[in-house]
């Protein structure tokens, strides 16, 4: 599985950015969708992942209510929508797939198989 992320850039605090992970390599469904991020210095940590389906997500208490993931299979693409950024967002944000038919998501970075190149985030205030 390949993936690839786009969307990143330079934002205020308060505006929206929409992140899109382009999934290949696998049948979609099947693959549970993750987003880390990550800031120099401190691991790599959660931010939000959806299953194959779809049916089931689950979001980092730091972005509940201001991050929201989705998944379109016909594109084969998951998105994660940013809204009412922060400067504390600031990050490289890191598309991650774990390849597995499954009603369960994951919070830790080694169930994930595969991963992007990452995208930058930068949210001044």
């Amino acid at each position: 599985v390949k993936l690839e992320e786009s969307g990143g850039g330079v934002a205020q605090a308060g505006d929206s950015l929409r992140l899109s992970c382009a999934a290949s390599g696998g049948p979609f469904s099947a693959i549970t969708m993750g987003w880390f991020r990550q800031v120099p210095g401190k691991q790599r940590e959660f931010v939000a992942a959806i299953t194959g389906s779809g049916s089931i997500t689950d979001v980092a208490d730091s972005v509940k209510g201001r991050f929201f993931i989705s998944r379109d299979t016909a594109k084969n693409t998951a998105y994660l929508q940013m809204n009412s950024l922060k400067p504390e967002d600031t990050a490289a944000y890191y598309c991650a797939a774990r390849q597995a038919r499954e009603r369960i998501v994951y919070r830790t970075r080694n169930m994930y198989q595969y991963w992007g190149q990452g995208t930058q985030v930068t949210v001044s205030s």
